[in-house]
């Protein structure tokens, strides 16, 4: 019996949601490519049994830990990136935007004009892309490498695209660490990202001295990689109900009239707060910029992941069916590219009320 004729009518919203939709808008400077050329496709068996790539290695390999690839210079990627910089690295890069490369190249970095041309210079490869479908291209490419050890899978791509993944890079050697990460362009770039690990405690333990340059906290949450992609759902998840229960609250309080600099101040202080009125709210919606950083289209992206793993693991999801409902509805007004704060126009629209600062 499938799971939508056991569950209660809102329960089936929630499934209902889940159900594919359309590949999002890449909200990065980069957009690769959404599918590989043929010429992978015809290329019959591993390029590289296990002995042919430990002889790309040689007496002196730990000192080559400090060229790190690194694909997608979106925002997140490029923030990434300089930190990784900063920190010490060779960066061998990779990234279809000229312009995204160009600053980093000047500083000293590599381009490379393919992925497999980064894992032919590096031992770990970092990835930060938009789409599960970009992965397991970009996956295809990364597999050729000649140097390429370890895989560390940045993006939020959920439990099945992370394992055609892992197994694209495993069938090669390539050891794959699921490596989610939360906090947007600005914790990105200050160092202070919420890092989730899952992966071999070999892989694992190379790695750490880097996650520390561009997390606060870091997470290892088991060596079996897609557990660490479940805990990004869940956050995000949470994060999305959020954003919509926190607007919606304060597009009623706006309509009767209270001040929405003061009702932010007092929820702070109160059971209300949650992340949506404590930086999103004061940050990007009373000042009318909405400019936080992620877009809508990669929201709901999100949202629909964490419903299709309550789907496979069979999880009732009323609450987050109907959130999702929400998010799709403004993407379908046309709000996908824009700020994932702009949710927010869409409850204002509906109540002929604006939540904005009234100080000058």
């Amino acid at each position: 019996m499938s799971l939508t004729t056991t569950l209660p009518p809102f329960a089936a919203i929630a499934i209902a949601v889940a159900r594919p939709i359309p590949p999002p808008a890449p909200v990065t400077t980069a957009t690769f490519p959404s599918s590989i050329p043929i010429g992978f496709l015809l290329r019959i068996g591993p390029r590289h049994n296990a002995s042919e790539r430990d002889a790309c290695h040689h007496p002196g390999q730990e000192e080559r830990i400090m060229e790190l690839g690194f694909l997608g210079l979106g925002q997140m990627g490029s923030a990434i990136a300089e930190r990784l910089r900063d920190a010490g690295a060779t960066l061998h890069l990779f990234d279809p935007n000229k312009a995204a490369l160009a600053p980093f190249v000047a500083k000293g970095a590599i381009a490379h004009a393919s992925p497999t041309g980064v894992a032919d210079a590096a031992r770990i490869v970092f990835a930060c892309l938009p789409s599960g479908a970009i992965c397991e291209s970009v996956a295809r490419d990364v597999a050729k490498g000649r140097a390429v050890r370890t895989y560390v899978e940045m993006s939020t791509i959920g439990g099945p695209a992370q394992a055609k993944v892992q197994a694209i890079v495993e069938a090669q050697g390539i050891t794959l660490v699921d490596c989610p990460i939360s906090g947007g362009p600005k914790g990105a770039r200050a160092g202070t990202l919420t890092v989730i690990v899952a992966g071999p405690e070999s892989a694992k333990e190379d790695l750490r001295p880097w996650l520390r340059q561009i997390g606060k906290n870091v997470f290892e949450v088991g060596e079996k990689p897609g557990q660490a992609q479940l805990m990004k759902l869940v956050n995000n998840l949470i994060n999305a109900a959020n954003m919509a229960t926190a607007f919606e609250a304060l597009v009623l309080g706006a309509k009767g009239g209270l001040d929405p600099d003061q009702m932010v101040d007092i929820l702070n202080v109160s059971t209300g707060q949650n992340s949506a009125t404590l930086t999103k709210v004061p940050r990007s919606v009373l000042p009318g910029t909405f400019d936080y950083g992620s877009s809508l289209t990669i929201m709901l992206k999100d949202v629909v992941l964490g419903l299709q793993e309550a789907e496979a693991l069979g999880v009732p999801m009323w609450v987050h069916g109907t959130v999702g409902q929400l998010w799709r509805f403004a993407e379908q007004q046309g709000l996908g590219p824009a700020d994932f704060t702009s949710l927010i126009k869409v409850m204002e629209g509906w109540a002929g009320v604006e939540v904005r600062s009234r100080q000058s």
